[in-house]
């Protein structure tokens, strides 16, 4: 029960992001990104955030869904998988762009596979 409860909780954390990177202010995005808003008033960079947004929301709404079409093991399989890349995502981006989504992104999947064991 609290592997499915986590795996909602990061499902609706990803839907969140999906609004901060598609339909968030640059200030907004700067911040919660730490990135210069200068960049994220471009348009090349206002697309590239949009289409990372659209992946996030994917993702969210997989995570969501998986805990409630897939009967027993085989949610808690799909779940296991989507949070594996959830934490390879994470991974990366805390390396490469801002640490703080080792909290928010790389933790709790690795949480959250650690429940499904």
């Amino acid at each position: 029960m609290a592997f499915e409860i986590v795996t909602i909780l990061i499902g609706i954390e990803h839907l969140g992001i999906m609004v901060l990177e598609m339909f968030a202010s640059p200030a907004k995005q700067a911040k919660a990104f730490d990135m210069e808003e200068s960049f994220l008033r471009q348009k090349v960079a206002r697309i590239s955030m949009a289409n990372q947004g659209i992946y996030n929301g994917m993702l969210g709404a997989l995570l969501i869904i998986s805990q409630f079409i897939f009967p027993g093991i085989t949610a808690i399989m799909v779940g296991r998988l989507l949070l594996i890349f959830v934490a390879v995502v994470g991974l990366y981006g805390a390396l490469t762009a801002t640490k703080k989504i080792w909290l928010f992104q790389f933790i709790p999947a690795v949480i959250g596979l650690i429940l499904s064991l």
